[in-house]
Parts: C-alpha cells; sequence; structure tokens
C-alpha cells in the first residue's frame, strides 16, 4: 500500500519500502531524499547497474577506438536503439529541467552523505538490450526504429501528472509493448523478476528503501508476494545473454546460393548474354540500394561510393557487410571530435543522429547494411524471375 506521506512511496512492511519514481521529475528526487533522511534505511537498493550508475555519476566520452570496434562487430544497431530510447527521455526531461536518472543519482548520493550501503539491483543494461533484441521480431524492431526516429509525438505529458498517477506511466509501458511485444518482456517483465529477486535476496539484513521506477512498482510488489526459493538460479537466467542466431547468415548464405546456381544454369545452358545480363542487374541492385541507404543517412559522398561498391561484393560474403565500409569510410572522412561524442551522449534531440557526427556513423553503418540486404535480395529475385520468363 502507499505510504500516507506520499503516494510514490509504497510500504510493502516495516522493513520494505519501495519508492516509485519518474526518471525526470524533480518531485521524485525530492521524495528520495526525503524518505533516505526521514526513514534512515539499513540499504537503498536503487535500479541501476555499474555502467548506469558510472555514465550518470561520470558522463564520458565515446572515443574513437570504441566506435570503430561497435562498427566491426555489427552492434551499431542495438546501439542506435538504446541512443534513440535514450534520446526520448532526455528529450521528455528537457520539459523538467532534470536528466533521466537525477532522482538515482540523488538516491547514490544521499544515501552516501548519510553512510548507508547502497545495492545496484538492476540487470546490466547491455544485456536487457540484446535479450531485448533477440526477442523482438523483424516488423517489431523496424517499428521501434520508426517511432523512435522518424515519429512525432505531439502529445505533452506533464510529468508531476504522471507520478499522480502511477497507473499512467503502467499504461504508457503498456502501450511500448504493443509495439514490439517481444522487447516489452526483456525490458518490463524480466526487469521486474530480476529487480524484485535481487530485493528478495537483502530481505532479513534490515530496513531497506527500494528506489524503482513507478513502472516497475506493481510488478516488483506482485513477484514479492510470490513464494520462491530459487532467487539465485532465477536471476542467473534472467543473466543469461541470447546466443547470436544463425538465421541471418544462413538467409544471406541463401542469396548467393542463388546467383550462382542461376549464373551456373545459364552457363550450362550457352546463354552467355543472359549471363552477362544477371551479373549486371546484381551488381546495379547491390550499388543503388546501399548508395540509397547511405544517403538516407546524409553519409559523405565517399562513403555512398564506398558502400556502393562494396555491396555487389559483401552481399556474396556474410560475414561482412557494405554498411562497416561505408561507415569506416564516415568515420575517416569526417572523424567525431571529442565534442562530438559528448554532444551525441547528450541526446537531446533527435535530429542529433543526422547531425553529429557520431550519430550519422552509426547511421551510414545501419543504412547501409539494410539498403545493401533490400538490393541483394531484389537482385536475386530478378535474375530468377528473368529465368524462369524464359
Amino acid at each position: 500500500m502507499a505510504d500516507d506521506n506520499s503516494s510514490d512511496v509504497f510500504e510493502v512492511d516495516d522493513n520494505l519500502k519501495i519508492i516509485g519514481t519518474a526518471h525526470i521529475s524533480k518531485k521524485s528526487i525530492n521524495t528520495v531524499k526525503e524518505q533516505i533522511k526521514d526513514w534512515q534505511p539499513d540499504i537503498v537498493a536503487i535500479e541501476l547497474c555499474d555502467s548506469r550508475l558510472k555514465s550518470l555519476k561520470e558522463p564520458g566520452t565515446l572515443e574513437s577506438e570504441t566506435l570503430l570496434k561497435i562498427i566491426n562487430d555489427g552492434k551499431a544497431p542495438m546501439v542506435l536503439l538504446q541512443s534513440a530510447l535514450s534520446a526520448e527521455q532526455r528529450r521528455m526531461g528537457l520539459t523538467t529541467g532534470e536528466k533521466p536518472g537525477a532522482e538515482l543519482l540523488a538516491a547514490v548520493n544521499t544515501a552516501e552523505e548519510h553512510n548507508i550501503p547502497i545495492e545496484l539491483i538492476d540487470r546490466d543494461v547491455i544485456i536487457t538490450l540484446r535479450r531485448a533484441w533477440s526477442k523482438m521480431k523483424l516488423t517489431e524492431k523496424w517499428k521501434v526504429m520508426y517511432a523512435m526516429l522518424w515519429s512525432e509525438d505531439d502529445d505533452e505529458i506533464e510529468i508531476d501528472d504522471l507520478l499522480e498517477d502511477s497507473d499512467m506511466l503502467s499504461n504508457m509501458l503498456e502501450e511500448a509493448r504493443k509495439i514490439a511485444p517481444g522487447a516489452g518482456i526483456a525490458l518490463i517483465d524480466e526487469r521486474d523478476v530480476f529487480l524484485s529477486e535481487k530485493i528478495r535476496q537483502m530481505r532479513g539484513n534490515g530496513k531497506i528503501l527500494a528506489v524503482v521506477g513507478a513502472g516497475h512498482v506493481k510488478g516488483i510488489i506482485r513477484n514479492l508476494e510470490k513464494d520462491e526459493s530459487g532467487s539465485i538460479k532465477i536471476i542467473e537466467n534472467l543473466n543469461q545473454v541470447p546466443k547470436k542466431s544463425r538465421w541471418p547468415k544462413v538467409i544471406m548464405l541463401i542469396v548467393p546460393l542463388i546467383l550462382f546456381s542461376a549464373i551456373g544454369w545459364l552457363a550450362y545452358n550457352g546463354e552467355f548474354v543472359a549471363v552477362r545480363d544477371a551479373a549486371k542487374t546484381w551488381i546495379i541492385m547491390n550499388m543503388i540500394f546501399a548508395a540509397i541507404g547511405i544517403m538516407l543517412a546524409r553519409g559523405h559522398p565517399l562513403s555512398v561510393i564506398v558502400g556502393a561498391i562494396a555491396s555487389p561484393i559483401t552481399s556474396l560474403n556474410p560475414t561482412i557487410a557494405a554498411g562497416w565500409f561505408a561507415g569506416y569510410t564516415q568515420f575517416k572522412i569526417s572523424p567525431p571530435t571529442g565534442k562530438d561524442a559528448k554532444d551525441f551522449l547528450a541526446m537531446d534531440q533527435m535530429s542529433i543522429f543526422w547531425k553529429n557526427k557520431v550519430g550519422k556513423v552509426l547511421l551510414v553503418t545501419v543504412f547501409g547494411n539494410l539498403g545493401s540486404t533490400v538490393g541483394a535480395w531484389l537482385g536475386a529475385a530478378t535474375i530468377v524471375s528473368v529465368i524462369i520468363g524464359m
């Protein structure tokens, strides 16, 4: 039930209170500080992981080596998604004058001021993103990226209104789940369980004050009411990083198989003119769509050229991608500075993806890969249709 003094504070029992916060609210900051000072808990449990705490305490810069590693490891889409989500939170935060996570940092600082131990109870953000990405269908990924990067929401929501009605925050999370059900499982349901089990493991160590996002409160309380005895195993399972699916590589292997089979069949039948036309179709389709993708990312003309040239070749090898070459070229032609990295991490508006040098490198990489993939499949389909029609 909610504490009498605040609709944001839920007193589960004499030794456990949960504060449901909005990550961009000044009211949440004040509530967190007051509860720590007045209630004097033995432990302050905070919805953070090590990496998120570090980013809040020491906003760092994105080093060039890190950016190149992101490109080479094929992690650009995940970073793009994480950045887009952060941008939306920061955009909302600008209307309140608070940065996302300010109340979590306030909980850390206030606890340290009173010499109260803190416990970070959230799952590592990278594991969460990987699990969310792996659970999302292709259509869900497209819907999320579209909603984050292109759609405009003119509805203005007062943050204080969200805190007055915690159901509104839950409803917002459920609305997000409608766009991407798979992501909702990892971002909401799994984390509700993870947070509650971390809290369960601390029970019996005195008074615990848990500071979490308001949208997680109901799920945490619901899970704590269950009689669970396998917290360690549950957390281990939720911490497992999903293995990379082999299907994308298998699917991309089908394209060169179709191409070589078609050209081989044409050559076997003496259709050498058709062989030349098939090769030309393959090259043109790959180059055009890779170029279109990079141009949509507003990449440098040289990045467009490099990506277009690389596409027909990389489409034959699923271990490399045209977007990597285009992104690397963009990086070399217009190298990001320390200020670019700092501005990108601040992420105060969506347009920064196209205006900022770091954001543009990521976009060029992702859009170049998407364009190349589309071109490869359309090229293969065109060649097959020509053969069928012969």
